[in-house]
């Protein structure tokens, strides 16, 4: 017996810390109405953000100072890295000045959602071509290896920051 058509939802934990965080209680908070959070910094959310920034840099590094093998597939690798590198800076900061309660227009959560489910695809695929590629040459295997351990870290960020959850409705009239 089928129930119809199912409601999905989502929450979102903004890495803050209680009561400092994105939501309804911050319109009363007196001690972190300035453009810096000082609180962002030390939660777990910035840490893993740091963490993936500086394992994209290591794999970017270790690929550029390298012999290539294969042009197109480091190429590849170079610009998922980068660019990766680039957004994951870009909402770091975005939480560290809290430019989501300024620029209101975009939906945050969902858009740091679709980069983190699109760029980790992308590293995942970069990561096993310059894997396949390396020819044991031991910068290019490190390099590989370090884009492995992004595409962890930016999967470990998106399971602990979005919990999504199926609920199915009921058609049934109670009756």
């Amino acid at each position: 017996m089928s129930h119809g058509p199912g409601l999905v939802r989502t929450t979102c934990s903004s890495g803050s810390a209680p009561g400092a965080g994105a939501g309804a209680g911050q319109l009363g908070a007196s001690s972190s109405e300035g453009l810096l959070d000082p609180v962002y910094p030390r939660t777990h959310a910035a840490l893993l953000k740091v963490a993936q920034m500086v394992s994209l840099l290591i794999a970017f590094i270790c690929v550029r100072n390298s012999v290539w093998t294969s042009y197109s597939a480091y190429s590849y690798f170079e610009v998922v890295t980068i660019c990766n590198l680039i957004m994951i800076l870009a909402f770091y900061l975005v939480h560290l000045f809290r430019l989501y309660r300024v620029l209101t227009c975009i939906s945050w959560p969902l858009s740091e959602l679709l980069h983190y489910l699109i760029g980790t695809l992308l590293l995942l695929i970069a990561s096993i071509v310059a894997a396949s590629k390396s020819y044991n040459q031991s910068r290019l295997v490190a390099g590989a290896i370090f884009g492995f351990l992004a595409t962890f870290l930016c999967l470990a960020s998106v399971w602990l920051s979005y919990k999504i959850s199926c609920v199915t409705q009921s058609t049934d009239a109670a009756v």
